[in-house]
């Protein structure tokens, strides 16, 4: 039989208990939080945790696939993609391909005090390459304003330049590949450290336009200057 003090107990324990917490909506941006917690597709891109949202779909998806097979290396990342099905994986990738904020501020980097040499180098790099050195121009593959093109050519605009050093480096040493033939290895490695730090300062100094998108693939010469397996058709 129920007493006063019982009830009463019973409703004080009830005043003091966490509300039941409510049952979070199953949508694809549910879902991905994970990701935008060190991504902050929403915000920002820095010089660990690169701007991901607005990149070709293909590329993003090429990337999860390069990360859950191990031709980059990155514990978080293989964990996250490690069980995931490629139709998933391409879910998340129309997701983050989809999205468009805001820019950020510039960020100081490493080559916030290059020097007016090394920028012209950079630019030169970016936009003739070095015939002699058989070296392409990045606009020759990333498109002509730099913001990637469809499907699978990223943008390198809106990058810190410390992210972009260490993505050079890590395809010299091997750390980070790409599907075979993987152009950028071979293209890293002919460039020299003074190149790669002109080059990252030249792009990371480019204010990027909000409205840009990558552009359509019928904008870029096919073949590409070199053989790419990332890139449809680009293989050969």
């Amino acid at each position: 039989m129920l007493t006063f003090s019982t009830v009463r107990l019973g409703a004080l324990l009830a005043l003091s208990l966490p509300a039941a917490a409510a049952t979070p909506p199953d949508t694809l941006e549910q879902r991905v939080a994970a990701c935008i917690a060190c991504h902050a597709a929403k915000e920002r891109g820095d010089a660990f945790f690169p701007r991901i949202s607005g990149k070709p779909a293909g590329y993003l998806y090429n990337q999860l696939i390069n990360f859950r097979e191990g031709r980059r290396n990155y514990p978080m990342m293989t964990y996250m993609v490690d069980h995931l099905p490629d139709a998933y994986l391409r879910e998340i990738a129309d997701y983050f391909a989809a999205q468009h904020p805001p820019y950020p501020p510039a960020q100081a980097g490493s080559g916030a005090n290059a020097s007016a040499a090394s920028l012209a180098r950079g630019e030169a790099l970016v936009r003739h390459g070095d015939p002699a050195k058989k070296i392409p121009a990045c606009v020759s593959c990333h498109g002509a304003a730099l913001y990637g093109v469809e499907p699978a050519i990223p943008g390198l605009l809106g990058l810190p330049s410390d992210y972009i050093n260490a993505q050079f480096g890590a395809w010299k040493n091997q750390v980070r590949r790409a599907a075979a033939p993987d152009c950028m290895a071979d293209i890293a490695g002919k460039l020299t450290v003074a190149d790669v730090a002109a080059i990252s300062a030249w792009l990371s100094k480019q204010p990027p336009d909000a409205a840009a998108r990558p552009a359509a693939a019928a904008s870029i010469a096919m073949p590409l200057p070199q053989p790419c397996g990332s890139v449809p058709g680009g293989a050969k």
